[in-house]
């Protein structure tokens, strides 16, 4: 099960300048790993299939900084966007249900719930590897095609002791288990309501308003 975040840590990677946005391809990310570009889509695009990248741009510090941040409750009652996805032999269905503002910052939660009869190996299928956080969900992304821009999850650190402002997971997810999860990011301009969610191995979720 996914552990939820210690205002302890929160309050590590917040006051650390935020990767909220990955770096120019070629660039050394702010995990100190270089960082490749990721499948991008300006549609709904299935877990496997790559699709345009966008340039990557370096992240901005937060003005205003919180002592402390909560979990981000999962709203399991609102769902935003949500597919069925047959992965690893699984049969899985992704509800994505909040991708809120909270100034400088912006945070998505959603669910994913084993509706087969096998059990989903996740490994570190939503992960980033290379920067030490397999089994987080670190490697998720905020799209943004209009101004070609990745927002990458918030972390601290450098490999192998990095930290993310996210929620990490146990290998397994069993059938019938509902997987809520988290991650944060810098927050894209106001003007942008709408972005691209890239869920790695679930695949990604286009036009997700943010509220």
């Amino acid at each position: 099960m996914a552990r939820g975040i210690t205002p302890a840590l929160a309050a590590a990677v917040l006051a650390a300048v935020l990767s909220g946005c990955g770096a120019l391809p070629g660039q050394r990310g702010g995990g100190g790993e270089e960082r490749q570009p990721l499948p991008v889509s300006a549609a709904s695009t299935p877990a496997g299939k790559s699709a345009e990248q966008p340039a990557e741009q370096p992240a901005e510090q937060p003005d205003e900084q919180p002592a402390e941040q909560q979990d981000p409750p999962i709203e399991q009652d609102r769902v935003i966007a949500a597919r069925k996805v047959r992965t690893g032999g699984a049969e899985l269905v992704v509800r994505i249900t909040g991708l809120r503002r909270q100034g400088r910052l912006a945070t998505l939660t959603w669910t994913v719930t084993n509706t087969g009869g096998a059990r989903w190996q996740m490994n570190s299928g939503m992960g980033d590897t290379p920067g030490g956080l397999g089994l987080t969900v670190a490697g998720v992304s905020l799209i943004d095609p209009v101004n070609g821009k990745r927002y990458t999850v918030a972390r601290t650190g450098a490999y192998p002791k990095a930290t993310c402002l996210c929620s990490n997971y146990d290998v397994f997810t069993e059938p019938d288990e509902v997987l809520p999860l988290n991650a944060t990011f810098a927050a894209p301009p106001p003007d942008i309501t709408k972005i691209n969610v890239d869920l790695k191995v679930l695949g990604v979720f286009a036009d997700v308003p943010i509220s």
